[in-house]
């Protein structure tokens, strides 16, 4: 920038009327400002502004005594405490440097977990309005132990809220489903042959488009999804796809069907990080229908919908509206032409609720494909931070007291001067302020370099805030309250001398008078411990979850993903892999037992009973012949599908949980149906498909042809050779479709990935939280120490050994960790039991979760107070006596 281009800073008038007469004002001003520019022409300009204000510094002091002295006064007094404060942190540094570092610990901690919540708390933000949007949301019983939340409607809902409820103004429905070929495909644009594998694909009404006021950067933002088989992308995938070119009017194909070729109709903004709508290819419902009928169907619930009001409308009131509309006429009607019994409960206890944008992300009670953060965990975190702070301010207070003695002569000999108290006790609290600001500066600092490694802990993307108009004045902020708190009690306590005892030597040293500095340690260690312990137990879960027994095998299977691309040339393709001496067993089926797998909701009754009992909510999966023996699962009655039998097609093969909730004590041979009969032919072992947070439910298998994934089982010798293997066939079948493939272990272990990022973050602060407590237990240790060198050096030369010696050192501190462990373990029990109510499959709180957790923190403060009680027992007597 041109220097000359830059506008001289200019101090306020009402600044310059308030510290000198009205003539002088202009004068001073013009003043001010010649020498900025001459300061300009030399320097740069951040240096002359810089130069700038030291002048008005400089210049405005004397006219500033002038017009008032008591500004003086309380210059020179604040003066006069900053550099006693200053002079007090070099006299001692180990103390100082621990005061600071603990404190900035504490800050970094509360920094990087106030970034973390500010980024939790601000999604869909944007999405705000008066009018919404808002989330449809049911909640309703559906058995007598078990509620659910919903946010799957039927597909004619949406229409229905527009026509039938006037307090609707908009309404928009979209469907992620892998069911449906959302979520995951493979893509190219037509005139290319190289597949891409991309996720984001979801099913969008032109409706939810405009409802949602997405920012189309191309295209025509009314009819971008109007026309059928027309697809909306982000900016990011236009400039993938068409580097320079203008997108709209160009075509994909999607898994190498012709017959799915999409027109772009538009291209949009991408999603901000903070949205819960992370999709990049944005697909018409326009002339879609999934099944003949679907579209007008009530009976089916694959769709969620957004919504917004007209102004002035009453939320609670239009929800009940739509829910008793939608029960009264459509709900029953559908109910009853299907001739289904047994839903009359579910409907009388069904809530709907209108949720606003900006809680959704957080809410985690609903049965979504989208991710969730959880607001339990946020307000844990943002007090686990919180703890850490006052940690560092406990470690404050308790050097300052017990390092009383070595002030007192100080306090003293100001009060004997003519010294008040408030004087002492604003002198103490600047010194506080310099301490807590030094330390703000360094915490601001080391939360600076330890972003990135605490992106990766919380798997976020946070940036540093530097720009933020709230940093500066935030920091001052805290450096005022942070010195106030740990300052204040340390400022009343060193005040409170009296002079003439002072004088006398009468004052306690510090150390002997620990009632308050003892019941802070246990503060300390007590918080210290409920983080171990309730550390120890995250990742004792997740070590049960991991290993459990799951009822299939899910080491050494490798999983092709994307080979439905493939189309009739998939036998062929599992026909080869079976040929690889690396490969055991080949099964091809989309339908995984872990989280966030395909999945198709059906209801089964007996046969006969459609319309006397409710029948039972199912998982259907299809299935290859080979799929039970590729996973390992156990057949415990029954048979399994056998491909030269053709009456297979009409065969299914059911878990024991879905055989008890039909209520069959002997399944083999009974006729269950659907929409069509099936026979049972087999029963398998349950086996875990969703999260350990649920119990297992009913699940059944029929035989068919699902092949994007194509599962292999391999002997596990040779992994790296055997991917080659593998990788070769691939190239043969597909040359334009680089292989893309992951495990089934990690995959599963993925869908845990939450609560393994939980317990990171546990572990952190933990270590963080005994790391702040330990500086302050070795400072004490370490004044102890001092204090009490000679009384340990005369035991010595009375035949004390250094065993004696180093137990009368450290016994007060195990006592103080005893008495924190027995007030931490009941608490982390409480929190740790809570917890694990989240989970139907879950560890034990066992007692040596409990042991090892307290025998950590006891080894941990003995190790910091060894160091000072071994040198104090092993020092020479002679010199601290020698003054003697």
């Amino acid at each position: 920038m041109n220097n000359n281009s830059i506008i001289p800073p200019r101090l306020p008038r009402w600044l310059l009327l308030r510290l000198l007469r009205d003539d002088l004002a202009e004068e001073v001003e013009g003043d001010l400002e010649e020498k900025f520019l001459h300061e300009l022409k030399h320097r740069s300009a951040f240096r002359a502004r810089l130069n700038y204000w030291y002048q008005v510094i400089q210049y405005l002091r004397p006219f500033a005594i002038r017009k008032n002295k008591a500004t003086l006064l309380y210059y020179d007094m604040y003066q006069n405490y900053f550099r006693i404060s200053w002079r007090s942190l070099l006299r001692q540094k180990m103390y100082s440097a621990i005061k600071i570092g603990g404190l900035a610990i504490g800050v970094a901690a509360c920094f990087l977990i106030s970034l973390y919540v500010k980024d939790e708390l601000s999604y869909d933000k944007h999405l705000v309005r008066d009018n919404g949007p808002y989330r449809l949301v049911v909640q309703a019983e559906i058995d007598a132990n078990k509620t659910e939340r919903s946010v799957d409607f039927p597909a004619p809902a949406a229409a229905a809220l527009k026509a039938d409820f006037p307090e609707v103004d908009q309404a928009g429905r979209y469907l992620s489903s892998p069911l449906f070929d959302a979520y995951e495909n493979e893509i190219r644009r037509s005139d290319r042959n190289e597949n891409q594998h991309e996720g984001g694909f979801v099913y969008f009404d032109q409706e939810l488009l405009e409802l949602l006021n997405l920012r189309v950067i191309a295209g025509n933002p009314k009819y971008a999804l109007t026309n059928p088989k027309s697809i909306v992308i982000t900016r990011r995938k236009a400039e993938k796809y068409f580097p320079g070119e203008d997108a709209v009017g160009k075509t994909f194909i999607i898994n190498n069907d012709d017959k799915k070729l999409y027109t772009v109709g538009a291209v949009i903004e991408d999603f901000p990080a903070n949205s819960h709508l992370q999709f990049d290819f944005l697909m018409t419902l326009r002339g879609v229908e999934f099944w003949p009928g679907e579209q007008t169907w009530w009976m089916a619930s694959n769709y969620q919908i957004y919504l917004t009001l007209k102004p002035g409308t009453d939320i609670e009131k239009a929800a009940e509206n739509i829910k008793r509309g939608f029960i009264e006429k459509y709900y029953n009607p559908a109910l009853l032409a299907s001739g289904a019994v047994g839903f009359e409960k579910i409907l009388n206890s069904a809530k709907f609720e209108l949720q606003p944008m900006d809680e959704v992300y957080l809410d985690g009670s609903v049965h979504d494909s989208l991710p969730h953060g959880d607001i339990r965990f946020i307000w844990l975190f943002a007090a686990i931070a919180g703890f850490i702070v006052i940690i560092a301010c406990i470690n404050f207070i308790n050097l300052s007291t017990a390092r009383s003695a070595n002030r007192a002569k100080e306090v003293g000999l100001r009060k004997t001067v003519g010294s008040l108290r408030s004087h002492l006790i604003r002198q103490f609290l600047t010194e506080s302020f310099l301490f807590s600001l030094l330390a703000i500066v360094s915490g601001v600092i080391l939360s600076w370099l330890l972003l990135p490694y605490f992106n990766v802990l919380a798997s976020k993307s946070l940036t540093f805030p530097w720009s933020a108009w709230w940093l500066v004045p935030g920091m001052i902020v805290s450096a005022l309250v942070i010195g106030l708190l740990a300052g204040l009690y340390p400022a009343f306590y060193l005040s409170s001398f009296n002079p003439v005892n002072v004088l006398k030597g009468n004052v306690s040293k510090g150390s002997k008078s620990s009632a308050t500095r003892s019941m802070l340690v246990v503060f300390q260690f007590t918080t210290s411990i409920i983080l171990i312990i309730s550390t120890v137990v995250i990742y004792r879960q997740m070590s049960y979850i991991l290993n459990k027994k799951l009822g299939f095998e899910k080491e050494h299977v490798l999983l092709v993903q994307g080979a439905h691309t493939l189309g009739s040339n998939v036998a062929s393709f599992k026909s080869e892999l079976l040929g690889l001496s690396q490969v055991e067993r080949v099964s091809v089926s989309d339908y995984l037992p872990i989280r966030g797998s395909k999945r198709d909701g059906n209801t089964f009754h007996n046969e006969g009973m459609e319309k006397i009992e409710r029948g039972v909510t199912t998982q259907k999966w299809v299935v290859d012949p080979d799929y039970i023996k590729t996973l390992g699962m156990k057949m415990v009655e029954g048979r399994d599908f056998n491909p030269d039998m053709i009456s297979d097609s009409s065969s299914i093969i059911i878990n024991q949980t879905m055989a008890n909730q039909l209520n069959l004590a002997d399944p083999v041979g009974k006729v269950i149906q659907n929409w069509r009969k099936y026979t049972i032919i087999g029963v398998v072992e349950d086996f875990h498909f969703e999260s350990m947070k649920e119990n297992i439910g009913p699940v059944c298998f029929v035989a068919g042809t699902s092949p994007s994934v194509i599962l292999v089982k391999t002997k596990g010798d040779n992994m790296r050779e055997t991917i080659e293997a593998i990788s070769g066939v691939w190239a043969r079948f597909s040359p334009n479709q680089a292989i893309r493939f992951n495990f089934l272990d990690e995959r599963y272990a993925a869908t845990y990935a939450d609560v393994e990022r939980t317990g990171r973050i546990f572990t952190t602060f933990a270590v963080l939280a005994i790391i702040v407590a330990c500086l302050g237990l070795f400072a004490l240790s370490a004044f102890m120490v001092e204090q009490r060198s000679k009384e340990i050096s005369i035991r010595m030369v009375l035949g004390a050994s250094m065993n004696t010696v180093f137990r009368l050192l450290t016994q007060n501190f195990v006592i103080l960790v005893l008495i924190s462990f027995a007030m931490a373990a009941p608490v982390a029990w409480i929190l740790m039991n809570k917890w694990l109510q989240d989970f139907v499959y879950k560890t034990n709180l066992s007692w040596d979760i409990f042991l090892i957790s307290g025998a950590c923190a006891l080894v941990i403060a003995l190790v910091t107070v060894s160091y000072q009680a071994v040198r104090a027992a092993r020092a020479n007597p002679v010199t601290n006596l020698r003054s003697e």
